[in-house]
């Protein structure tokens, strides 16, 4: 009688400590969220960064493609010289 009084007990004292560690767990799950979300949005500012500077050069370099061919086009013909 006393060993089943003893497991009833120490099976009731294992149930407040779940409901302890329930309560911690679920803080700490809020916080890993909170630092996961931080994460991602750093990440896509990042990647959002690297796409627009991406852009902005090839841009760039194709404005002065063009700029050069109408350069080329303007530019005077060589005249030929009488022989």
């Amino acid at each position: 009688m006393l060993v089943r009084w003893l497991m009833v007990v120490l099976f009731a004292a294992s149930l407040g400590l779940s409901a302890q560690t329930d309560n911690q767990g679920a803080k700490q799950d809020m916080k890993d969220a909170a630092h996961s979300t931080k994460k991602a949005a750093k990440k896509t500012g990042h990647k959002i960064k690297h796409g627009t500077q991406r852009g902005v050069h090839k841009t760039a370099k194709a404005t002065k493609k063009g700029a050069q061919k109408l350069e080329d086009k303007t530019e005077p013909a060589p005249s030929a010289t009488p022989k």
